[in-house]
């Protein structure tokens, strides 16, 4: 057996030897299994009832009896967000966007019923999900457990007999890494279990898979260098110990709580009752289509005359009032797309700064490659919201023709006693209306989005690589 082996072996016997340290390795590997089993249980619960919701109100929009287009344009519809399997590995934003949507006519509603919005504020803290194990509780271990391996050799004086003995330093600190890289990889075997329940299910994607797996390998093998390089230059294990317990609570703790207050201070955006007060404003600015002398749609009642070739609204072969319904949509949801891309380019601008600090703190570039690949970040939830939104709109406008093509102007303008009943269409139109179907995105475009957490961790990890290399030539010198 080599050197590298045998002082392998040797600290992992002195590992094993300390009671407190097998009792938290135990229990951290417990943690993980629970964390592991309780998010996949949690997560198949929450796709049961999104879709048990989103079933009920897909029937609930078919059942409505006869009645006039533009009342089904306000009755609306309830969208629910489905979740890919990933979600279970790492939720990622579910908690805080919300997961359902009311669809209506006019309006461009925001998504609500945020975990955070309905559980304890222990939920902000952060769920336990093995990306949280893995993010937070693995690194303290494996520092409690490896803050000694070479400050101790150096404080028994036991370094000075291993060179004399014709170990080299550099089998040292490799054998010292060795024994670190079993236990991190024990600690991430019971993630590697949940992964194995994950790729059980449907549309779970091997790709994105890979690259999780990858990043918190490097993660992992990342911490293991920092805490051997800080094991080597301090020269006591106490120093060593506290030292790595800051850089940990620096890196892992106080830097992603404070990224995203630092991103919300340095690009603000606007709250809801801001955006809909702006989008007031601006509508009445485009036009209003009940004013019979407003600019906008007066040119557009005489495009509409001069297109069919007739001088009044009545001789039109379709019903002006789907037409006008239709056109106000038009400008509305411009005026909603506009706004809402201005508030993604803002919070894309927070994001990019988050991702920035990732490059002080290697654990926001895990959390944000985690997310990424899983579908689960602020990428993800857009997603949602921009296929809602063209959902919605087609609906809309779906049912606006209708208006125009299947009930007479005359009639839509009536008021004798039977003329509500002659405004109404069959029910079966409202059978026929496509539902809401999520697409998911390919597992190259998640894989892609991971490549910058997934870079910098390798820059971190080759950086680490180099100081303790330049460090294990002095070890033993003082």
């Amino acid at each position: 057996m080599n050197g590298v082996a045998l002082i392998a072996r040797d600290e992992l016997r002195l590992m094993i030897r300390n009671r407190v340290a097998v009792i938290a390795f135990a229990l951290l590997i417990l943690l993980t299994l629970v964390a592991s089993l309780s998010s996949w249980a949690h997560q198949q619960g929450i796709a049961e009832l999104r879709a048990r919701h989103q079933a009920e109100a897909e029937q609930a929009f078919d059942a409505q009896p006869d009645r006039h287009p533009h009342r089904v344009v306000h009755y609306g519809s309830f969208i629910f967000r489905p979740l890919g399997p990933l979600a279970a590995f790492d939720p990622g934003v579910d908690a805080f966007t919300g997961n359902s949507m009311f669809l209506e006519g006019h309006r461009q509603n925001s998504a609500n019923f945020g975990d955070v919005r309905q559980s304890s504020l222990l939920v902000r803290f952060g769920q336990l999900t093995p990306a949280f194990v893995l993010q937070i509780v693995a690194p303290l271990l494996l520092i409690f457990l490896g803050y000694g391996v070479l400050a101790r050799e150096t404080e028994r004086g036991t370094l000075r007999l291993l060179l004399l003995q014709g170990v080299s330093r550099r089998q040292i600190v490799l054998g010292k890494l060795s024994a670190l890289g079993v236990v991190a990889i024990l600690v991430g075997l019971p993630a590697m279990i949940g992964f194995l329940l994950i790729a059980g299910q449907p549309g779970a994607l091997a790709l994105p898979m890979s690259v999780i797996a990858v990043g918190y390998g490097l993660y992992l093998a990342l911490w293991i260098v920092i805490i051997v390089l800080v094991s080597a230059r301090a020269g006591r294990s106490r120093d060593a110990l506290m030292a790595l317990v800051a850089v940990w609570a620096v890196v892992a703790v106080l830097a992603p709580r404070m990224a995203p207050d630092i991103a919300s201070a340095a690009t603000p955006l606007q709250n809801r009752f801001q955006t809909d007060v702006a989008i007031a404003r601006d509508l009445r600015r485009t036009g209003d289509s009940h004013n019979p002398d407003d600019p906008h749609f007066a040119a557009f009642k005489q495009s509409v005359l001069d297109r069919y070739g007739v001088t009044r609204i009545e001789d039109l072969p379709v019903n002006y009032k789907g037409l006008l319904g239709m056109e106000g949509e038009r400008l509305t949801s411009g005026l909603f797309d506009r706004y809402a891309r201005a508030s993604y380019d803002a919070q894309a601008r927070q994001n990019g700064l988050v991702n920035a600090i990732g490059l002080i703190s290697p654990a926001i570039a895990v959390r944000s490659l985690s997310m990424a690949a899983a579908g689960t970040d602020f990428a993800g939830h857009r997603r949602f919201l921009e296929q809602a939104e063209a959902y919605r709109y087609d609906l809309v406008q779906r049912l606006n023709r209708l208006q125009a093509e299947d009930v007479s102007y005359s009639d839509d303008t009536a008021q004798d006693p039977g003329a509500d009943r002659r405004k109404r269409i069959g029910s079966d139109n409202w059978r026929r209306m496509p539902d809401f179907a999520y697409q998911p995105p390919a597992g190259e475009t998640l894989a892609t989005a991971a490549l910058p957490g997934l870079a910098i961790l390798l820059a971190w990890l080759a950086f680490a690589s180099l100081l303790l290399s330049l460090s294990t030539r002095r070890l033993g010198a003082r």
